[in-house]
């Protein structure tokens, strides 16, 4: 019966946990064991004081994907969740100009006109021709790559045209805008993948075409409430989820994985095991040693893998009127993006994100406060950066840039609450591989069927979820590693599955 088969889930990340929310509600017995206190992995919250703060992600993009996964679960999302979509969108400011940039196709045309000398001009060709790549290449998106027949397939073949290889994303967008600040304006999102735009394949071009077309959102109480409500599901389906349970490793019989070993010797036995660690974490420590081939610690360290980030979260004692999303754009990106990913150094000019949720969401912090998360893409560990000797300096670097560029003089003395966390921080205490926050970087060798696959190649009974596998980092595509893996346990038992559902046409 299907109630006998008993999945354990490693990992309560948002692939972990949407996986667990699908295949509770399709019958299986499911166990999410999570380390941390908190569900959500990277998308946990952290409270203090009366601040709350997401660890991660920030935003919800293609929130219509979300929306499926909770239907696939049998619910409906708003009886979870309060989201909010942002317009503007968020606010980029160059050293001589800024822009608020709009999913409104007229707001952003005026935008343009008003920041840009050449306008609007290619605005339409690129929401057009773009709208054309996203259709092609969604279905691969959907789509398993468990094998060469399942990678042959008549969506891949009808894509291929769009792939645009061996163009990048800032080369792909020349096709419709000429200044390179304005080309800018729709790369930077690269930087969600942990790429640069000069390196990033050109079929993510899609990445900014999705914002635009569909929006983006803020979930009140931040994105943290994602991962709970799903946790939430899996217990209203008679699943478990069980926090401060951390996983020693796999067990294996051969190369079939039989259960996991817990922390402390405990074994807990399963019909298959769902992996959510992150991927260079889990192949170098949750497997033993001499068991991978593909995968095995030496050869990982060949892998190319995303950059790193440098975080700063601050509880202020006054709310400022800082838009919700904010990007601030070094003087020299170009030479800012060669030290992170070619040099692997810190820049003396650097990039920063900042994020006032506040002023969207008032349930973040007490009356009259408000929070304000602070993200610097930084190299990886492989940089061999000193983080404990530099973590500090760093951080003055960082709130001294905030001050100087956004005008907010006063910001030091009203901070009462503060948390900094390091690429070293991520390695050591989030299990991060080299600290690479996006995970595999998504060149074209480390793609579809070339990346580590749903139902994992080298060990039996084991799937993968997470942005270490297909189709790679975001949470959007997180939850499709979710539901991909899902349907491939339900394959492997003889258990019905819905087919993913086509892309909608109506924006949101």
């Amino acid at each position: 019966m299907t109630s006998a088969k008993h999945i354990v889930i490693v990992g309560a990340g948002p692939g972990g946990l949407c996986a667990g929310m699908i295949l509770s509600r399709r019958g299986f017995k499911v166990t999410v064991l999570e380390k941390n206190d908190h569900v959500g992995g990277r998308n946990r919250p952290f409270q203090v004081d009366g601040y709350t703060f997401d660890t991660g992600p920030t935003f919800l993009m293609m929130k219509f994907v979300l929306d499926e996964m909770f239907r696939e679960a049998g619910r409906r999302i708003e009886d979870y969740l309060d989201t909010v979509r942002l317009d503007p969108m968020y606010r980029l400011q160059y050293d001589d100009r800024e822009i608020l940039v709009s999913s409104d196709r007229e707001s952003m045309r005026r935008e343009l006109r008003r920041v840009f000398a050449e306008g609007d001009a290619g605005l339409d060709a690129f929401l057009d021709q773009e709208d054309r790549r996203f259709r092609m290449l969604y279905p691969c998106i959907q789509r398993d790559y468990t094998s060469l027949t399942r990678f042959f397939s008549w969506d891949l073949i009808r894509a291929l045209p769009y792939l645009a290889f061996p163009k990048s994303v800032f080369q792909n967008l020349g096709q419709y805008f000429g200044d390179e600040k304005l080309r800018l304006t729709f790369s930077f999102q690269s930087k969600y993948l942990g790429m640069s735009p000069w390196e990033c394949p050109a079929l993510f071009t899609m990445l900014p075409f999705v914002e635009h077309r569909y929006g983006i959102y803020h979930v009140m109480g931040g994105l943290n409430r994602i991962s709970e409500a799903m946790a939430r599901v899996i217990r209203e389906n008679g699943g478990q989820v069980l926090a401060g349970t951390p996983v020693q490793s796999l067990e294996l019989d051969g190369r079939r994985v039989r259960g996991v070993i817990l922390e402390g010797g405990d074994r807990l036995e399963a019909d298959s095991v769902v992996v959510n660690a992150d991927f260079g974490y889990a192949m170098s420590r949750l497997i033993p040693p001499g068991v991978l081939k593909k995968y095995n610690p030496e050869k990982l360290k060949k892998r190319d893998f995303s950059c790193s980030t440098f975080m700063v979260y601050l509880g202020l004692k006054k709310q400022y009127p800082l838009n919700h999303h904010n990007i601030l754009f070094a003087g020299d990106y170009q030479t800012n993006i060669r030290d992170v990913f070619a040099h692997k150094k810190l820049s003396s000019d650097f990039s920063l994100y900042i994020q006032n949720a506040s002023v969207t969401d008032p349930t973040l912090a007490p009356p009259g406060k408000s929070t304000l998360y602070l993200l610097v893409p930084v190299p990886n560990n492989t940089s061999g950066i000193a983080w404990e000797a530099e973590k500090e300096a760093f951080r003055d670097r960082v709130i001294e840039t905030v001050v100087k560029r956004t005008g907010l003089t006063d910001l030091p003395s009203h901070i009462e609450v503060e948390r900094v966390v390091s690429p070293g921080d991520w390695e050591v205490s989030e299990n991060v591989f080299q600290g690479a926050t996006f995970n595999l970087s998504h060149k074209f060798s480390q793609l579809l069927y070339l990346r580590p696959r749903n139902q994992f190649e080298e060990l039996d009974n084991c799937y993968l979820v997470g942005g270490g596998t297909h189709p790679g980092s975001g949470l959007p595509t997180i939850y499709v590693s979710a539901q991909l893996s899902s349907n491939l346990i339900c394959r492997k038992f003889g258990i019905p599955y819905p087919e993913p559902a086509p892309l909608v046409d109506e924006a949101g």
